[in-house]
């Protein structure tokens, strides 16, 4: 794995995320999130992901840029599922996580973007 492959890392550290948020909503797990700050993946956003895309380049830090807010999306969109399924809201629930799920394919197809985008550059 190359030094660049942290945008990978970074894509499984949400995927593994989602996996327990979808346990949770499945009856399997007990996971209750959190903001989109504290996760692996928005603490990465909130310190060295902007300096890691930008040293590839200013195209690379513009799709960095573009996955703030569906990242903070995806977190408001799970915590509305998680509470739609404390409260017994099961068709919230399924429409939270049809979004969750739409915004989180998001995220990995612009961590996949960065990822190509570093194996590109020089860097």
């Amino acid at each position: 794995m190359s030094e660049n492959a942290f945008f990978l890392r970074r894509m499984n550290d949400h995927i593994q995320y989602l996996g327990k948020l979808k346990a949770t909503l499945e009856d399997r797990g007990d996971f209750q999130g959190s903001d989109h700050h504290s996760c692996k993946l928005g603490k990465w956003l909130d310190t060295d992901g902007p300096a890691q895309s930008s040293a590839i380049g200013n195209d690379a830090r513009h799709i960095f840029d573009s996955i703030l807010e569906p990242h903070q999306q995806f977190h408001q969109a799970s915590q509305q599922a998680l509470d739609c399924k404390k409260n017994g809201d099961t068709s919230g629930m399924e429409e939270a996580m049809t979004e969750m799920f739409k915004l989180s394919a998001k995220l990995v197809d612009i961590l996949m973007q960065l990822d190509t985008m570093s194996r590109r550059s020089p860097t």
